[in-house]
């Protein structure tokens, strides 16, 4: 049933801009699939906050949650290099992506309830504490928990497809197997200690390393998103700013995949 499920999701992102007419192009996404029952989904209480959901929140009997990486074009992150604010075709790309992401969860919960599944429907952001900044579902933790990617020192997901897309989740009680999660980390400096690329391109210095650890000013980063300048489109707000995930050695590709491979 993986393939079944993995060939949906990419069949649908695939058809999407002809399907809604988008202006943003994606590539191939990753899947990942975690199960229900991983002790992780309780660590989630304590690393992230105890308000933090289990899958079994959602569904009782939920067996399985699938992870899905929209990666953007190569074209959408270089248009957002540079300047202070975000790029338009990086603002509408997130929303857009948005969406696809809803979408995405609407057409699975279509196709699993024609094979007598229940599965959900999540929305891809908004659903955290406004002034804690902190998810009740971290589909970013879901997506390290289901082993397609790890966490940058920039605090954004690093997938075998770089961290420049968004990511969504399903909770399903279809059994699925899970994903083997891998031990080494995508971030060039918690490889190997190079790299701070992240650190050099956010323009609010919001992203530190001091003593060694990683640190990310939650508030600094989300006041420069939500600042006076925030664009209006006819799709939606441009809330986005994306400027320490552009031009970066993870922008497009695991650095730390091509490092090994170049060793090798």
């Amino acid at each position: 049933m993986n393939d079944y499920v993995t060939l949906l999701i990419k069949d649908y992102v695939k058809s999407y801009k002809v399907l809604k007419g988008t202006e943003s192009n994606w590539r191939e996404p990753i899947i990942g699939i975690a199960s229900a029952a991983d002790p992780m989904f309780s660590d989630l209480k304590d690393l992230i906050s105890t308000s933090h959901a289990l899958p079994s929140d959602f569904i009782s009997d939920a067996k399985s949650i699938i992870a899905f990486f929209l990666p953007f074009s190569e074209k959408i992150v270089k248009s957002n290099i540079g300047n202070i604010e975000s790029s338009r075709e990086w603002d509408i790309a997130n929303i857009e992506t948005n969406n696809l992401i809803v979408d995405i969860n609407k057409y699975l919960y279509k196709k699993l309830t024609e094979k007598g599944y229940d599965s959900t429907v999540l929305p891809p952001t908004y659903n955290y504490d406004e002034k804690l900044l902190i998810s009740d579902w971290s589909h970013r933790h879901v997506g390290y928990i289901a082993g397609i990617g790890t966490f940058g020192i920039h605090n954004m997901f690093i997938t075998e497809k770089g961290c420049c897309g968004r990511i969504g989740s399903i909770i399903t009680n279809m059994p699925l197997k899970p994903t083997t999660r891998k031990e080494n980390e995508n971030c060039l400096y918690k490889y190997n200690g190079t790299c701070k690329k992240c650190v050099d391109y956010c323009v609010v210095d919001a992203i530190s390393t001091d003593n060694g650890y990683p640190y990310v000013d939650k508030k600094r980063c989300n006041d420069q998103i939500y600042d006076d300048n925030i664009p209006e489109y006819p799709i939606g707000i441009g809330d986005a700013c994306g400027k320490c995930m552009c031009n970066v050695p993870c922008s497009l590709m695991n650095p730390v995949s091509k490092l090994k491979n170049k060793s090798v």
